[in-house]
């Protein structure tokens, strides 16, 4: 089993996150989460995105993550037996109450990763109370994962992409210190993206202490070769762009290496791809050696989410042979842009004529979220999307 698993912060990213290759979704509800400030999904909703996967052959994993208080325990069996009763395909979870609780109640699994495992002991202490899958803390390393899948018979969950927390594996208190936002109960502020002041004389440059973000595509094919059953993407709280753009890389990527297909173009075309839809450096972090200075950043810097994403086809007319699109960032006549979709290959295509929703003609889309009409000869799946033509698949150096 080779599992492509990615976030899902509400409905829209969870249909996204489907078509373009995931296997899985991870999902939160209001309560119980460690991401808070998501949208995240009702009881209604997680039953809804249950049948949406499992329609496709796909799962759902629910987080309930959070280090309980006793103030948090109160309701939360009903909550379980509920998600049960959907037939959510796992939990995600992180105290040992709830874990012996869901193992009690039959239901499958996963230990989060903020139990903060990287070693074959702690493993086999946790698969004795039910767990069957392991989130590894990001910590572990290569030798980490080999030695736990030779001493037990447990599938592993790694992190392949996105946000590194610079406390181990999010046990973080810097968030309730300094803001009193408990960040392991759904609440972190994220300190360690703040900028601090310098206070002397000197005029020294501000100070950070942020972790650069995790890129592990170089090493997938060496991954899947020791053993790892699921690669985690993370992100609940990133645009449906960044979702499918970052699915979509590394869907190819595995069922690449699958096939035998995958050539050393494809990675550097993927990596290019991936780095311009980050805000923040991508790096391999802990897999191959301790990160050390260059994989953090300690002096400020701007983080600019560049404006690729033009808009999402929304439906198509067979009569006049035009693609209908949700305007997501400006564009105009005469850029060169490209589709990328659920089982398309990228498509290149210059935009000469716009038609708003009225079927006027204009030169620019420059309104947020409006209805244009582009001439294209065939249809595109829905929810394909528009962006800026940067790079060349067949022309990477």
């Amino acid at each position: 089993m080779t599992e492509l698993l990615a976030p899902a912060g509400d409905l829209e990213r969870l249909e996204i996150a489907l078509l373009y290759g995931a296997d899985a979704v991870y999902i939160g509800g209001y309560d119980y989460s460690l991401r808070a400030n998501a949208k995240n999904f009702s009881i209604e909703e997680i039953e809804k995105a249950v049948n949406i996967a499992h329609q496709l052959n796909k799962k759902v994993y629910v987080t309930v993550n959070i280090v309980f208080h006793d103030s948090n325990l109160t309701h939360v069996k009903d909550y379980l037996i509920k998600l049960k009763e959907i037939g959510v395909d796992a939990l995600i979870i992180s105290d040992i109450v709830i874990v012996q609780m869901a193992s009690s109640l039959d239901i499958p699994i996963i230990l989060s990763t903020q139990a903060s495992t990287l070693n074959y002991e702690a493993i086999n202490f946790w698969k004795q109370l039910g767990v069957k899958r392991f989130v590894l803390g990001r910590e572990a390393t290569r030798e980490d994962i080999i030695r736990i899948k030779k001493e037990c018979n447990v599938e592993i969950e790694c992190f392949i992409h996105g946000a590194m927390c610079t406390s181990i594996s999010g046990k973080c208190i810097l968030s309730n210190y300094m803001t009193g936002r408990d960040s392991n109960r759904g609440g972190c502020a994220q300190i360690c993206r703040w900028v601090f002041k310098r206070d002397d004389k000197d005029n020294k440059p501000d100070f950070t202490f942020m972790s650069k973000d995790l890129n592990m595509m170089d090493y997938i094919k060496d991954m899947m070769e020791i053993g790892v059953d699921s690669f985690k993407i993370e992100g609940r709280m990133r645009s449906i762009y960044y979702i499918a753009t970052v699915v979509l890389c590394y869907r190819r990527i595995i069922d690449g290496i699958k096939y035998n297909t995958l050539t050393n173009q494809d990675l550097k075309y993927y990596n290019l791809v991936l780095d311009r839809v980050a805000n923040r450096d991508t790096i391999p972090q802990f897999y191959q050696k301790f990160p050390g200075v260059n994989e953090s950043y300690f002096q400020d810097r701007m983080e600019v989410s560049n404006q690729d994403f033009l808009g999402i086809v929304i439906d198509y007319d067979e009569v006049n042979k035009e693609l209908i699109i949700e305007q997501r960032n400006y564009f105009k006549i005469g850029d060169i842009v490209e589709f990328i979709g659920p089982n398309i290959e990228e498509e290149t295509y210059t935009i000469e004529k716009i038609k708003n929703d009225q079927n006027e003609l204009i030169d620019i889309a420059r309104h947020p979220q409006m209805i244009v009409k582009l001439k294209y000869d065939h249809r595109l799946p829905k929810f394909s999307m528009m962006r800026m033509k940067i790079f060349d698949k067949n022309n990477v150096l």
